[in-house]
């Protein structure tokens, strides 16, 4: 049975939209690392449909001289999940369709190894609802928006994590890994 491990990049304020203005703090070194040990570890990718589409062609055209996380994204096998169906023709990909919790329980089982998930705040938020996430790495920038898409929304219900392992980068970003409570 696998896992199911997400990564978010998160502003102070839990804005999880469209994480460009994670651009004017670099990437320290460090978070690479713990990014490559989670996508190493991986056997399938899960994605929303929104994500998959902003991933897709900014992965595709990678290769590992380019960026040496190109042949994960590319080469792992990539479950896509929304009501609006993409045009999957990047890699080994399958659509899922509308969030199901039993079709991602059954996708859980069935992979031997970790699913990994990467953005996708609208699948993420559907995946904590159910209790589907094993670990959730939220990587949170010292940054307030005031305003986005944040990972849980004003209608979401308490949500009981434990703190497993944090990290602080020089860039001020801070890693938080989480358990189900």
């Amino acid at each position: 049975m696998g896992a199911i491990h997400v990564h978010e990049f998160m502003s102070l304020d839990g804005v999880v939209d469209a994480p460009t203005w994670t651009f004017e703090y670099g990437f320290d070194p460090r978070m690479a690392e713990v990014l490559g040990e989670l996508t190493g570890r991986s056997k399938a990718i899960l994605l929303g449909r929104t994500t998959y589409e902003m991933f897709e062609p900014a992965w595709s055209t990678r290769t590992v001289e380019d960026d040496p996380g190109a042949p994960f994204f590319n080469d792992t096998h990539k479950y896509v999940v929304g009501a609006h169906q993409p045009s999957v023709e990047w890699g080994p990909s399958t659509l899922l369709g509308r969030f199901d919790p039993d079709v991602i329980r059954r996708l859980r089982e069935e992979t031997d190894g970790l699913v990994y998930v990467s953005g996708s705040g609208t699948l993420v938020r559907g995946l904590l609802e159910e209790r589907l996430v094993d670990e959730l790495h939220l990587f949170v920038y010292p940054i307030a928006l005031g305003r986005g898409r944040r990972l849980w929304g004003d209608d979401a219900g308490p949500t009981r994590l434990a703190l497993t392992d944090h990290d602080v980068y020089d860039n001020g970003v801070v890693h938080l890994r989480y358990a189900p409570a």
